[in-house]
């Protein structure tokens, strides 16, 4: 089974709303602007029906260079982690 591309899932929404792409296009980016600002800002961004983005620190640790063996120091980073909200939990897992 082939994934929908970019392309795919704007023409999709576009044709069943009645929007032209370029206003889709427009609003998958707003989103995601908007998403980057809340998560910058607040921690957590939380998009209804789906799931949330949450900001979360990783600590420091040590880890292997895997080509020389080598133990290396990775140092300690934030990054954005995506909790699937339990209504898409349970329509996709098939409760």
């Amino acid at each position: 089974m082939a994934r929908l591309t970019q392309t795919e899932i704007v023409n999709t929404l576009a044709e069943s709303s009645g929007l032209k792409k370029t206003e889709v296009k427009s609003l998958f980016d707003a989103i995601a602007a908007l998403a980057t600002a809340e998560v910058k800002k607040n921690g957590e961004f939380t998009l209804p029906g789906f799931g949330k983005l949450v900001k979360a620190t990783r600590k420091a640790r040590e880890g292997r260079n895997p080509a020389t063996g080598a133990t290396i120091k990775i140092p300690a980073k934030t990054t954005v982690k995506f909790r699937l909200g339990k209504a898409m939990k349970d329509a996709v897992g098939g409760k």
